[in-house]
């Protein structure tokens, strides 16, 4: 079995520059079947910076345009992809954004659904333990930050 590295980059979208604000989540069906919900994300494409690529995913993903307020935080993992036969140390770059359009229908066709959560709703409904960590952290940071709110 090989070993490959994987990078991704997407962002924590908020309605408002607070830490109370609601936040998107991201429905989508796991291969084994289950819903999860969780932070808009994807591959990182030729030639793209991280931050590009953050923007494009929360941009298919949810249907809204967002620009960055700040880095939020990496996470990284391995898993197995079968297929190929190759174990991945995948890293996903993670990004504060404030929404500045768009809309949520207009998320992709791998997306079930795409919805705005009050923070604490937001932490029970995810998924994965690492992405309500990011959520913390983000009302940690915006709770002594003041961020523009215009574009």
């Amino acid at each position: 079995m090989r070993t490959a590295r994987a990078v991704s980059a997407g962002g924590l979208v908020l309605a408002e520059p607070s830490p109370a604000a609601p936040v998107v989540l991201i429905a989508r069906v796991s291969s084994a079947g289950a819903h999860q919900w969780t932070l808009p994300k994807g591959q990182q494409e030729e030639g793209e910076s991280l931050e590009q690529t953050a923007l494009r995913e929360v941009r298919e993903e949810t249907g809204l345009d967002a620009r960055i307020l700040s880095p939020l935080d990496t996470i990284d993992y391995w898993f197995v992809w079968a297929p190929e036969q190759t174990r991945y140390h995948k890293f996903v770059h993670h990004y504060l954004m404030l929404a500045t359009g768009g809309d949520l229908a207009g998320h992709d066709d791998e997306v079930t659904e795409a919805r705005w959560f009050e923070p604490g709703e937001a932490a029970e409904a995810m998924t994965f333990a690492n992405e309500r960590r990011l959520l913390a952290l983000a009302g940690e940071r915006l709770a002594g930050q003041e961020f523009a709110a215009g574009p």
